[in-house]
């Protein structure tokens, strides 16, 4: 079970019958909105509250790297595009959706929507 905290601190919980173990994954010090797994369960994106998209790959128990940034409006949600796990979209709070290599953050296009996007 994975989980984050208001203080931006990746959790596992491994539970096992009666017995669990928690486990600090990373620690990225802002404020996490959402944790998405990829299709194939081997990379997690953890989208931020302030902006920075990061990803986290459990199978190597290694710090958070930060994949995309943005400098005009925050991330409201992002997600993997399937098939595969190198593309993700994303929408900002001022209604722009943008796809993403998740490889090296180059976004590969975008749209304004021309609305201001809420999460209901």
């Amino acid at each position: 079970l994975y989980f984050s905290a208001q203080d931006g601190i990746l959790l596992f919980y491994h539970i096992k019958d009666l017995q669990y173990e928690l486990k600090v994954c990373a620690d990225i010090s802002q404020p996490i909105s959402s944790l998405i797994f990829s299709p194939d369960y081997t990379s997690l994106l953890l989208v931020t509250d302030q902006g920075p998209v990061y990803s986290y790959k459990p199978a190597y128990s290694g710090e958070a790297v930060k994949l995309l940034d943005t400098c005009s409006s925050c991330f409201l949600a992002a997600d993997f595009l399937t098939p595969g796990n190198k593309h993700c979209v994303s929408v900002t709070i001022s209604g722009e959706v943008q796809v993403w290599f998740l490889e090296d953050g180059t976004c590969l296009g975008k749209l304004n929507l021309g609305v201001e996007v809420h999460i209901t």
